[in-house]
């Protein structure tokens, strides 16, 4: 029965650099037939030009299982901690890569 214990576990290493994080404030989200590219931008108020800080390449699936996996994070955060005021988006202007594009 160990055995079958050890084989399901999952050794996942995060070096200290990835484990600082990076700050964004704007996520545009790209996708093709075969995957989902989410670009991970920081803007600075007055300043016109953002920086991908991160970009995170995944298959519709994994796709799906994170939306599902955020849902339920977002629910139980506002159930701790009250709802989340989503405030006003500010006017971002048009991007086109190509592909169709979804702002988050």
């Amino acid at each position: 029965m160990e055995n079958s214990k050890n084989e399901n576990q999952v050794n996942i290493e995060l070096t200290e650099e990835v484990s600082e994080g990076v700050y964004t404030n704007l996520a545009i989200i790209t996708h093709s037939p075969s995957e989902f590219v989410c670009d991970f931008i920081q803007m600075m108020p007055g300043v016109p030009k953002g920086k991908v800080r991160s970009r995170v390449i995944m298959t519709p699936q994994n796709a799906k299982r994170l939306l599902s996996a955020l849902k339920d994070n977002l629910q139980k955060f506002e159930q701790n901690f009250g709802v989340i005021d989503e405030g006003e988006n500010p006017p971002m202007p048009p991007m086109n890569f190509g592909t169709p594009t979804t702002q988050a």
